[in-house]
């Protein structure tokens, strides 16, 4: 039966209670208004900053771009400009047609302007005259060296007349220039060009009515033309330099250039999206970025141009980018995020104390009541509760205190179940040793714990000699005792470290891990073979047991466990074909 007066009273009671409640809403209601207001304001400041920078740098970088992209193109004029030069020397005009001893003083002398050149310019790799007739033959070559120039003998100079660049050249008329594609070079007998990344700048040399008497070429170290160029730019900023397809030829990490060369091709479009357009025929300069690296590194922000560097095909050309981490760039940011967060964790600070301080007196009891059921959750046990209270908490409380005692009951019954079923998975009931598929789990751990160590093990393969004799006369009860003493012989005669497993019937294996030599098999062996030469006493009989043993090591007899068991359990029928009461060692001829 209700009593209205009673309600009444309740409501009476617990009215400061709901207006606190109230008033913890409203607090906590006001606090996120003023955390989300001022998060938001500092939220748009912090963006607009990163934007404006990053703005910034885009500007920076499309100029440094620039900048570096008209000093390559300025390199590779004075290049060409060399090769202008030296193609039209009135020496090398002669040379092709001299013979004798003139031929060679003419040769000399052309030698001996290579060579300054080589010297001159510490870019330059090679200097050669190919000649248009004989196959392209090179009729005067310099090359550097590691000790410094090195004129080439007549014997080893080479044909290149199937050379791109000596082809281009020689359709070309006098004064024109031909740039070959940037690859590394591969050429036979080529001294310190070899394996570098080299740019062939080419001209042809041709007498007054146009025939064409041959190729004056200059191998150039693309590397060092960019080390001169980039000792001009800021530390850190990272240059890249690609081929009409995209391929890497210059790159901070020089493990991603070249990749067609090595059959697996790196290509800038894959890291920088907005590159494509360049590749695709756009003329004008682009900015793209890279998504942030799988090992933390930071996204790279980039400019990047289109450099036709000589008058050749419109799809023969370069593209030049400068880039940027864009953590550098926004590195001025955290300053500013690092005073936002102090003004939001601020403001934040003040509204959580004071809700806190509202409601602390409320959720008390409830908070305690959390804590114990986690920790019961996680550790079972059970702690204080407010029991002693005569309200609705204290009901909760005492409801909470005997469904602890009953699961903790009932779990303590389950844990003790399945710690005997675990145990009955993993072992023999009759020995207690470890079974069959136990023994093969640490066989195969420690497979691979010799691999990573080149150690070696063995594997024993045990099998009882007379024990059907013992079972089919004296009958199973006695059998499975001397089963039992077997066992704890075998473990008595091996180290804590090794494993004895039973594998089935009357047959037992041990893991011998972390052996030096094959005889400490042997010593083991011989150890079993001599304790089970002992009569064995089982429930007041004496019994002439006997075992008959295989032995096979790791990694000479097998490289996994059932291979190392099947050898071992082929040398065990070896030594019972030989009598038994022996062990043979899988592979040899020699038995104990």
């Amino acid at each position: 039966m209700k009593l209205p007066g009673l309600n009444a009273d309740r409501r009476t009671a617990f009215g400061p209670l709901m207006k606190m409640n109230i008033s913890l809403r409203l607090g906590l209601l006001l606090a996120a208004f003023g955390v989300l207001a001022t998060g938001l304001t500092g939220l748009y400041s912090f963006t607009e900053s990163r934007a404006l920078l990053v703005r910034a740098a885009e500007r920076d970088l499309m100029t440094a771009t620039q900048l570096f992209g008209h000093g390559l193109r300025m390199q590779v004029g004075h290049i060409s400009d060399d090769v202008r030069v030296l193609a039209q020397l009135e020496l090398i005009r002669g040379l092709p047609s001299a013979r004798g001893a003139a031929a060679q003083a003419q040769k000399a002398a052309l030698a001996g302007i290579f060579d300054a050149a080589v010297r001159a310019k510490p870019e330059y790799l090679q200097v050669r005259f190919i000649a248009a007739a004989e196959h392209g033959l090179e009729l005067v070559r310099v090359d550097r060296d590691a000790q410094g120039t090195l004129r080439v003998g007549d014997a080893q100079l080479q044909e290149k007349a199937h050379m791109p660049y000596v082809v281009r050249a020689l359709a070309l008329p006098q004064g024109e220039v031909v740039l070959s594609k940037i690859r590394i070079n591969h050429e036979a007998g080529s001294h310190a060009a070899r394996n570098r990344p080299t740019l062939h700048v080419a001209s042809p040399v041709r007498l007054a009515d146009g025939t064409a008497l041959g190729v004056v070429a200059v191998s150039v170290d693309v590397s060092r033309v960019f080390d001169v160029l980039k000792a001009d730019l800021p530390p850190h900023l990272q240059l890249f330099l690609t081929n009409e397809s995209g391929d890497f030829l210059i790159h901070p990490d020089d493990s991603q250039t070249f990749g067609f060369e090595r059959g697996g091709r790196v290509l800038i479009q894959d890291n920088f999206a907005g590159v494509h357009t360049l590749l695709a025929g756009g003329t004008n300069p682009v900015l793209a970025r890279t998504r942030a690296g799988r090992e933390g590194s930071s996204a790279l922000l980039g400019a990047f141009v289109k450099l036709p560097l000589s008058r050749a095909p419109a799809d023969d050309f370069v593209v030049l980018g400068v880039a940027r981490p864009l953590s550098d760039i926004l590195q001025s940011t955290r300053v500013l995020g690092g005073t936002v967060l102090q003004i939001v964790l601020a403001f934040s600070a003040v509204a959580i104390v004071l809700a806190m301080f509202a409601s602390r007196l409320v959720t008390r009891p409830l908070n305690q009541m959390t804590r114990e059921v986690k920790r019961f959750s996680t550790d079972q046990v059970i702690g204080e509760l407010p029991t002693e209270r005569h309200d609705e908490i204290g009901d909760l409380a005492r409801g909470f205190q005997e469904m602890q005692t009953r699961i903790k009951s009932a779990m303590a019954e389950l844990d003790a179940s399945r710690n005997h079923l675990a145990h009955l998975a993993r072992h023999d009931a009759l020995t207690g040793l470890p079974n069959r598929s136990v023994f093969i789990d640490r066989l195969e751990h420690a497979i691979l714990s010799a691999k990573r160590t080149g150690g070696c093990l063995a594997v024993l393969f045990i099998d009882l000699d007379r024990f059907k004799h013992i079972n089919d006369s004296h009958g199973h009860a006695v059998g499975d005792r001397a089963l039992v003493q077997a066992a704890s012989m075998l473990k008595e005669a091996v180290r804590e470290v090794d494993t004895v497993a039973r594998w089935g019937g009357d047959e037992f294996v041990i893991l011998l891990e972390a052996m030096d030599e094959e005889h400490e098999a042997r010593r083991v062996a011989q150890t079993l073979i001599d304790c089970f030469s002992q009569p064995m006493a089982v429930g007041g009989d004496w019994f002439d047991l006997g075992a008959s043993i295989g032995i096979s090591l790791y990694p000479r007899d097998g490289f996994d466990a059932s291979e190392l068991i099947q050898r071992a359990d082929e040398a065990m029928y070896l030594s019972k074909h030989r009598d038994g009461n022996r062990y043979s060692v899988f592979g040899t001829e020699s038995m104990k």
